[in-house]
């Protein structure tokens, strides 16, 4: 291994009342790409922070080679007292050559001469880069740099660093963006540091392993401390298992969803149903939407969305992706009845309720705490219909159950976003309206948020520029161009991806989509044995069962005082709990047996 630029010996630092982390050690190399990886509040930030200098920490030797030049692009861009972008830029001691700044902004498509009080979060982050990419670092360190970029401007800075000639440690909660890029990882897990030698793209594979080796040893603590210390590594890899499921379903949903497409990608509005399931919650007849400007429609105004025609089905997931400012958001508003088209209609069936997750956490008084925004309060929230104590339903979000009491101050903001996600998830509703859902959650969250839409029993409209994100989740995707045209594409955005490049080598979806070109419909499971087709129809609703009991004992088990008060039933509910999880995991393994059974069968496989 080659000298590094930059080191940390034995680095702590506390943060509130104990230690973030602390006796961490850090070497990074003059070309090491570099993902930091790590849950919301374990310190990812900070570690940037401390790399660049730019705090002290409580411990720690910082070593650097002298001339090094560090680059630090921050999640979200101070630009207090700063008149423009452009002043924002070239201010500060490490200011950039203005010719450097104006070049890279070019080709990012922003104007630096734009008031930075009113700039958009897409323009401060797109002025960030400029700034940070006009210094000529040896070292780059990337704080969500992908978070309010659109898919031109995420291409671009993919490019960019494939070119770079330094080195770069990375935090994003894209996968695709760092499994293109990164070589190592470095992993921030309850306190500790581990580095690999492996891309992102090795990264689950590596945890994975870690997990099951502390699964092994914590056979040996007693069942409490199981309990309290083990919960959240178990459900990561049982999450994942059910997740590949999920993905299995997901391509059979997208074949049932491309018989229903025309030859010209609209939707056939002919094709009726007396299922439930396939009832049309909206339906979108040759709509077109203008709106005043520079453009070929009438009176000179620009057409935004063109003569789009679409019915959406009941349990839907649909993808909306696209350059900022194509018209993502009046489609989204469009089909939610938020405004009329100009030319044609938009019916919305008389039972459809509802959800728009407000990204700007509207709800995060910083004085409140997290039971007032779940429970109003109390120790019992309604999710759904069905009651469940807080601590056990904060676990589901993958919070510690003695968080219910922390204020909301004081948590991150991916945290910040998780508790606004399992507020939002609680309440009734048949449609979900997700508006850039990804922001500044981790890759666990995102894996419980892919889980969570999964098993929503309605429609879910999805506004990202994550491109793995749509991959693992929705079944259609509309993507916009600027023209006024939305494609129709079954699948998600590597199916969208290949149909706008057709030349282009295609990419390899995360999610296994299939090209819709060579799509069908799913297969008749009656070429599976009576065994195979019971276990294959009947084991979704058995998991679900499963589920449920798993959640009911693990609300019991979440009461603080029910060790002390009653430890048999303590052990009872903890010897329970495990064996239906062996169960729930053995009854997935075997229906995602089935379902890639199912899947060689459509393909002709043997």
């Amino acid at each position: 291994m080659a000298a590094p630029i930059l080191s940390y010996e034995d680095l702590g630092i506390v943060q509130g009342s104990g230690w973030l982390f602390r006796g961490l050690d850090l070497h990074i190399g003059a070309r090491d790409r570099l993902a930091l990886i790590g849950r919301n509040g374990a310190g990812k930030t900070t570690l940037l922070k401390l790399i660049a200098g730019a705090i002290e920490p409580d411990e720690g030797k910082r070593t650097i080679v002298p001339g090094t030049h560090v680059v630090l692009l921050e999640q979200e861009p101070r630009m207090e007292g700063c008149a423009t972008l452009m002043d924002f830029a070239l201010g500060g001691g490490d200011a950039p050559a203005r010719h450097m700044v104006e070049a890279i902004a070019d080709q990012l498509g922003i104007d630096m001469a734009r008031d930075a009080a009113t700039a958009s979060g897409g323009e401060r982050r797109r002025a960030g880069l400029a700034r940070a990419l006009a210094q000529e670092p040896d070292m780059l360190l990337l704080d969500e740099p992908t978070n309010h970029l659109d898919l031109a401007a995420i291409e671009w800075l993919e490019a960019w660093l494939q070119r770079y000639a330094g080195a770069f440690v990375a935090i994003s909660h894209d996968r695709t963006f760092l499994t293109r890029l990164t070589r190592s990882t470095l992993w921030l897990d309850r306190g500790g540091l581990r580095r690999a030698e492996i891309g992102f793209g090795g990264f689950e594979a590596w945890t994975e392993k870690v997990y099951v080796d502390e699964a092994r040893n914590a056979q040996r603590i007693d069942a409490r401390l199981k309990i309290e210390e083990h919960w959240l590594q178990r459900g990561v890899t049982g999450r994942r298992r059910r997740n590949q499921g999920r993905l299995a379903k997901l391509i059979e949903m997208r074949a049932e969803r491309a018989a229903m497409i025309g030859p010209a990608g609209a939707a056939n509005l002919g094709i009726q149903s007396d299922d439930v399931r396939t009832k049309a919650v909206i339906t979108a007849e040759h709509v077109t939407k203008r709106f005043p400007g520079s453009g070929s429609g009438t009176g000179g105004d620009r057409t935004i969305i063109k003569d789009f025609t679409l019915r959406i089905q009941r349990g839907d997931r649909i993808g909306v992706v696209g350059a900022n400012g194509v018209g993502k958001t009046t489609l989204l508003k469009l089909l939610t009845g938020e405004i009329a088209p100009d030319e044609g209609q938009v019916r919305l069936a008389k039972t459809l309720h509802s959800i728009i997750i407000d990204q700007r956490r509207s709800l995060m008084a910083p004085d409140k705490r997290v039971r007032d925004v779940l429970a109003d309060g109390g120790d019992w929230i309604e999710v759904r219909g069905a009651k469940k104590h807080i601590q056990g339903y904060l676990k589901e979000f993958l919070f510690d159950p003695g968080m219910a009491d922390a204020r909301i101050g004081a948590l991150s903001g991916g945290e910040q976003s998780r508790l606004l996600l399992a507020r939002e998830f609680a309440r009734p509703s048949n449609l979900l309206v997700l508006d850039e859902p990804t922001n500044d959650l981790d890759l666990e969250t995102l894996d419980l948020l892919q889980e969570v839409i999964a098993d929503y029993d309605g429609t879910v409209l999805i506004v990202s520029h994550d491109r793995d994100f749509l991959d693992r989740t929705v079944t259609l995707t509309l993507g916009l161009d600027g023209s006024g045209h939305v494609d129709v594409v079954a699948g998600g955005y590597a199916d969208w991806e290949a149909k706008r490049r057709p030349t282009r080598t295609k990419v390899k979806s995360t999610a296994r989509t299939v090209p819709v070109t060579t799509m069908a419909p799913p297969p008749k499971p009656a070429k599976l044995s009576y065994k195979d087709q019971r276990d294959y129809d009947l084991l979704p609703d058995r998991i679900e069962q499963i589920e449920a009991t798993i959640a009911r004992d693990e609300a019991a088990l979440a009461d603080p005082e029910l060790y002390t008060r009653n430890p048999d039933k303590f052990a009872a509910l903890s010897s329970a709990i495990e064996k239906a999880r062996a169960e729930r995991d053995a009854a997935e393994e075997r229906w995602l047996t089935l379902a890639e059974q199912v899947e060689r069968l459509a393909s002709g496989g043997d």
